[in-house]
């Protein structure tokens, strides 16, 4: 099982800012997309992911079955010609199950993690720009969420709420922002005492010119790092839930559905669990090689982390 690696990101370097351990001149955009795609934890990132997304896109209609036709005569088949990834307990087509169980985990994991975005830019960077007894309202709020353990509330949430995508994505995203929210706001209190930012409030910047031209904009490394993690998270609940009956619904298809019904018949046709399984560990692993070619890329004082 893949976990998720954790980093002190509110003090993660930034290429605007000069607080590294050597004593570096900051990156320009081209440089650091430069380091990005010249990183190998990237490449094999991108190299695992695109055929995922081409496929995504493209793979149901490469199959002349719809994923829920039924083909009872052909139950439980191997992989073979006709049926590329075999057959389930109903006859279902497997590969198109797949890949249309693909749109549903890549969809609900991408826009929780936009969601997220979203909430945690406005939440954050409010609370670190304004600061004092603002800041500190905000933040506790959010570290009451921060403190609830986030697999916990989502099962709840589920529950309560019922199934189907768009209660998924509020039960995700209840306390997923939290994360983003912290890291935007350590940002924020950095880079507003820079002299760049100093010099637009003595031009009569406004608050909103602060936080979204001068402010967002320089934090964007820790922010996409962040995102890009966010994502394999968001894809694991989705499919954690659906996999325990609480998320997608039959006869809907996601990877966790498809994990559910394959598990009772693990022992005798394996390719049930096995092609959701590896579909969904191979997208996982491709997002944190992205994150972490994102973080070598940004992270100034690694000059020997990309080959």
């Amino acid at each position: 099982m893949l976990t998720e690696q954790t980093y002190d990101w509110e003090t993660l370097p930034h290429p605007s800012l000069h607080h590294c351990k050597q004593d570096l001149p900051p990156l320009s955009k081209w440089q650091m997309w430069h380091r990005f795609w010249n990183c190998t934890l990237s490449k094999y990132g991108i190299f695992i992911l695109l055929p995922i997304l081409l496929f995504t896109a493209i793979g149901p209609s490469l199959s002349e079955y719809p994923y829920d036709a039924l083909h009872l005569t052909h139950i439980n088949q191997p992989p073979s010609s006709q049926f590329w990834f075999g057959t389930d307990d109903l006859g279902r087509d497997i590969f198109t199950r797949i890949w249309y169980g693909a749109r549903i985990s890549l969809s609900v994991g991408i826009l929780a993690a936009l969601i997220d975005l979203g909430i945690g830019l406005i939440w954050g960077g409010a609370a670190g720009l304004a600061g004092g007894r603002f800041d500190e309202i905000l933040m506790r709020f959010a570290d009451i969420l921060y403190s609830l353990p986030h697999l916990l509330v989502i099962i709840l949430l589920t529950v309560l709420l019922g199934s189907g995508m768009i209660p998924l994505l509020i039960a995700i995203t209840i306390t997923g922002w939290v994360t983003m929210a912290r890291i935007v706001r350590g940002q924020v209190k950095l880079l507003k005492q820079m002299d760049f930012v100093l010099a637009a409030k003595a031009f009569g910047a406004s608050q909103s010119r602060l936080l979204f031209v001068h402010l967002l904009p320089n934090a964007m490394g820790p922010i996409l790092i962040t995102l890009t993690l966010t994502i394999p998270s968001a894809i694991f609940a989705e499919t954690f839930l659906s996999f325990l009956g609480l998320g997608i619904q039959a006869p809907q298809a996601s990877w966790g559905t498809m994990a559910n019904e394959g598990l009772p018949a693990l022992e005798y046709f394996p390719w049930r669990i096995f092609f959701p399984g590896f579909f969904m560990s191979m997208t996982l692993l491709s997002f944190h090689l992205i994150g972490e070619g994102l973080k070598s890329a940004f992270d100034q004082s690694q000059d020997q982390g990309y080959a």
